[in-house]
């Protein structure tokens, strides 16, 4: 089997807890194993697997993911979930030339998505500082309104109107 794509990693990764994570499920699949001996793996080395690298969802977490991707489950316990320290953690773990080099593309893939969030982040901070701008740009046009309106000259109410009388008086 070829090495996934940076697309259809990006669609197995969710935001669980503030963390972005792949399913236990997910990673199997990518590496070509298990769930079971994946999670075996893990279990053996539960050193290597802090709260931090790997937990479990909660059932409502896991409805979520299951809502939001189409997935329907079918597992007799609640999956596990790894962040992207965990995922390198796993290269260590499975020890396979396939391990590798997934890891290789999961790790390109979480990069790119933090590059695109700091453009995000920069786009947002220039859009800002154009409105600010705009902002004092509209205050000086709406005060020179106000003063040029105010060096109108106004009509006394005394003065005689022009336009067409009404007929009907």
């Amino acid at each position: 089997m070829s090495l996934p794509t940076a697309k259809k990693i990006e669609e197995m990764i969710y935001v669980v807890r503030g963390e972005r994570v792949l399913l236990d499920s997910d990673l199997a699949e990518l590496y070509e194993v298990t769930t079971g001996n994946l999670n075996k793996a893990a279990a053996r080395n539960t050193s290597r697997f802090p709260n931090d690298f790997m937990f479990e969802l909660s059932q409502s977490e896991f409805e979520k993911i299951k809502a939001d991707s189409g997935k329907h489950g079918g597992r007799r316990s609640l999956p596990k979930v790894f962040t992207e320290s965990g995922i390198a953690m796993l290269s260590g773990v499975l020890n396979s030339d396939r391990a590798i080099k997934v890891n290789v593309s999961i790790m390109r893939t979480f990069v790119k998505l933090r590059r695109a969030l700091l453009s995000d982040e920069s786009v947002a901070d220039r859009i800002s500082k154009i409105e600010k701008g705009s902002d004092k740009l509209f205050r000086i046009v709406f005060e020179r309104l106000d003063n040029i309106e105010g060096n109108i000259p106004s009509h006394s109410s005394k003065r005689k109107k022009i336009g067409l009388r009404d007929s009907k008086k």
